[in-house]
C-alpha cells in the first residue's frame, strides 16, 4: 500500500495539475516568498541602527534644547541689534557689545565699562577683534568656562581671520563657516558666478576690470547692456559701492575706485523695487523666510544714494508669483551654497523689475543682517522658531530631524507673517557734531500734536501693541559725535512705513521727525552738556 500510494503521488502532482492548482500553486510560491521577503526585512529592520538616544525630533524638541542649553553662546559685535533677542531662546546666551544701547540694563548684555588702546576702527571686524583682546571682556569670558574647560561658541555680524584666531585663543569656536569662504562668497563678482551655478538669473550683467569710460562703454556694448549702467564693485555695502553711470561726468566721479578693481560687476540699469529674503541652509535643507520690502536711499534716512536703510515684512509683499520664485530661488541659492561649503543663515537682496515683473537676484550676504531681527521676531517666526535658532543649531553637536518642506509652508502663510516695519536712521548731515543728549532705547508713544515721549524701557519690539507706539534701538549715545553717515538708532513700528509705491508714508515721517528731535548736539569746541566726551568714534563703515 505505501509503494502504491507512493508511485501516485508523483503522477498526480505532475500529470493531473490542474490551471487552478497550479494557480494555487503560484500563489503559495510568491506567499512564501514575500514572507521570506518580510522576514528578511524585518531581520535588516531590526539591525538598523537605533537612533541616537540624543536625537531631536521636530521643533518642540529643539526648542527644549536650547531651553536647557548649558553651553555659553555669545554674539559678538558693535552692538546687539543683529540678533535681538536670541537670549530668550537659548539659555547661556550673552551679548558682547562695544556701544550699550541700553545703558546696563539689559539683562544679557555685557559692554566694557573702560576703553583701552586700539588703533582706530576701520571696521566692524576691527571692534571685534578689540573686545576679543579686551580685559573685561576676556575676564567675562573666562570666569563663564565650562567645567570641560570650553570657553563655548561665537557668533559675530562680521570677522576676518585675525577674529578667527583670537577666539581662538580665547576658547571660543567660531560658529559661522570659515571667514575666507565668507569673503570669497560676499564678493559681488562671485556671488553672480554661483547664482549662475544655482540657476538664479541676474539683471543682464559682464564681468570685467575697466579701464576707462570709453572701455565701460565698449564691454557694455559688447553685453548689450545699453548705456544707463549700473556699476558695482566686488565689496562693500550698496550705499557705499553701487554706482549709477550714465555719463562720462557721472563715471569720472567714481573713476578711481573702479579702476583700482581687477574685475567689476557691470550690469544694465532697471527700474526696479528692493526686496530681501533671509534663509538658513541646514543639512535637511534651506529653511527660507517670507519675503520683505527694502527701503533704499530715502534722503530723509541716509546720505547714500542707493543705501539699505530698513524694511518691511507683512503678507501680501509684491506678487504672489514673485513671492513664490524669491522661495524657490532662495532654496536653490541655499542649495548651492551647501555645495559651496557655506552652511547657515544668510539673505538675498532681490531686485524686482516694475517693467516686466521680473525678479532679479541683487546681492548675497553670507551672514546675519540689518533686516534678521525683523525677521526673527515677526509671527512665524515665534510660532515655530527663529532662523538664527537652526543657524545655531546646525553647530551645536547634536542630531535632530526637521521637516524643511513643511515649514516653509507653514512660513509663507499669510496668517503666518504680521506687519512691520525698521527704519535705520543715519547722519544726513555734511557736519561734524558732538552729541549731547540722545533717546534712550525702549517704547515710545506719540501724542496727538506729533510730539513724542518715552514709555517704558524694553529690549525688543514685541510690546508694541499701537500705531502710536514704537520701539527706539539708540546706536548714537550723549559724548559721540555726529558725521555724514553716521548711526542714530533704528525705529521699529507695527504696520507699513511705505506706501504701494514705495513712498514714505506721513506716519513715518511724523516718528522720524519726531526721534531726531530727541537728539542734541554742539559743534566740536563746544562744552557738552554731559561733561565728557567718548575718545573715539565709529567710523564711517556699515554698522549692521
Amino acid at each position: 500500500m505505501a509503494k502504491k500510494s507512493s508511485k501516485a503521488r508523483p503522477a498526480s502532482r505532475t500529470g493531473a495539475l490542474t490551471k487552478r492548482s497550479f494557480t494555487g500553486w503560484v500563489a503559495g510560491q510568491e506567499a512564501t516568498k514575500r514572507t521570506t521577503k518580510a522576514r528578511q526585512g524585518g531581520s535588516a529592520r531590526r539591525t538598523k541602527p537605533a537612533p541616537p538616544a540624543n536625537l531631536l525630533k521636530g521643533i518642540s524638541d529643539i526648542r527644549r534644547f536650547f531651553y536647557r542649553n548649558e553651553v555659553p553662546i555669545y554674539f559678538i559685535s558693535a552692538t546687539n541689534f543683529n540678533l535681538l533677542g536670541a537670549d530668550e531662546w537659548i539659555k547661556g546666551f550673552k551679548f558682547i557689545t562695544y556701544i550699550d544701547c541700553f545703558d546696563g540694563l539689559h539683562p544679557n548684555l555685557m559692554s566694557p565699562k573702560t576703553e583701552e588702546p586700539h588703533e582706530e576702527f576701520q571696521s566692524i571686524e576691527d571692534i571685534n577683534n578689540y573686545l576679543l583682546t579686551h580685559s573685561e571682556v576676556r575676564d567675562y569670558i573666562e570666569s563663564r568656562r565650562m567645567s570641560n574647560r570650553s570657553a563655548g561658541k561665537a557668533l559675530f555680524l562680521m570677522f576676518d581671520e585675525k577674529t578667527e584666531a583670537l577666539a581662538k585663543k580665547a576658547g571660543l569656536e567660531v560658529i559661522f563657516p570659515p571667514a575666507k569662504l565668507r569673503s570669497w562668497l560676499d564678493n559681488k563678482v562671485n556671488t553672480n558666478r554661483v547664482a549662475e551655478k544655482a540657476g538664479v538669473p541676474c539683471v543682464p550683467y559682464v564681468l570685467s576690470p575697466v579701464k576707462h569710460y570709453e572701455h565701460l562703454l565698449s564691454v557694455a556694448q559688447k553685453g548689450k547692456l545699453g548705456n544707463d549702467l549700473v556699476v558695482q564693485t566686488p565689496y562693500g555695502d550698496s550705499g557705499h559701492t553701487t554706482f549709477f553711470i550714465k555719463t562720462k561726468a557721472d563715471y569720472d566721479k567714481y573713476a578711481k575706485e573702479i579702476e583700482a578693481e581687477k574685475e567689476c560687476k557691470i550690469m544694465k540699469r532697471i527700474n526696479c523695487r528692493g526686496a530681501a529674503m533671509e534663509a538658513c541652509v541646514t543639512r535637511h535643507g534651506t529653511i527660507v523666510a517670507p519675503l520683505m520690502t527694502e527701503l533704499v536711499g530715502f534722503k530723509e534716512l541716509t546720505p547714500y544714494k542707493g543705501g539699505w536703510c530698513g524694511n518691511e515684512i507683512f503678507s501680501d509683499t509684491f506678487t504672489p508669483e514673485i513671492r513664490a520664485k524669491a522661495r524657490r530661488y532662495a532654496r536653490k541659492f541655499g542649495d548651492q551654497l551647501l555645495k559651496e561649503g557655506y552652511k547657515g543663515y544668510f539673505e538675498l537682496d532681490f531686485l524686482i523689475d516694475t517693467d516686466n515683473g521680473e525678479i532679479y537676484l541683487g546681492e548675497l550676504n553670507p551672514r546675519v543682517t540689518g533686516a534678521s531681527s525683523i525677521t526673527n521676531h515677526a509671527v512665524f517666526a515665534l510660532s515655530d522658531a527663529p532662523l538664527h535658532l537652526f543657524h545655531t543649531l546646525e553647530w551645536m553637536d547634536v542630531p535632530y530631524e526637521l521637516n524643511v518642506n513643511t515649514l516653509n509652508r507653514r512660513w509663507a502663510k499669510p496668517e503666518n507673517i504680521d506687519t512691520w516695519g525698521q527704519m535705520v536712521i543715519k547722519y544726513t548731515t555734511d557736519d561734524v557734531q558732538r552729541v549731547t543728549e540722545a533717546p534712550r532705547s525702549g517704547i515710545w508713544r506719540m501724542r496727538e500734536d506729533g510730539s513724542i515721549y518715552f514709555w517704558r524701557m524694553d529690549t525688543h519690539r514685541r510690546y508694541v501693541e499701537k500705531d502710536n507706539e514704537a520701539f527706539f534701538l539708540r546706536i548714537t549715545r550723549p559724548g559721540d559725535w555726529f558725521y555724514e553717515g553716521a548711526d542714530m538708532g533704528i525705529l521699529v513700528m507695527r504696520g507699513r512705513m511705505m506706501t504701494d509705491d514705495f513712498q514714505l508714508t506721513e506716519r513715518s515721517k511724523k516718528w522720524l521727525a519726531a526721534i531726531r528731535r530727541q537728539f542734541k548736539s554742539v559743534a566740536p569746541g563746544a562744552s557738552g552738556a554731559n561733561g565728557h566726551e567718548h575718545l573715539l568714534e565709529i567710523g564711517g563703515f556699515k554698522m549692521m
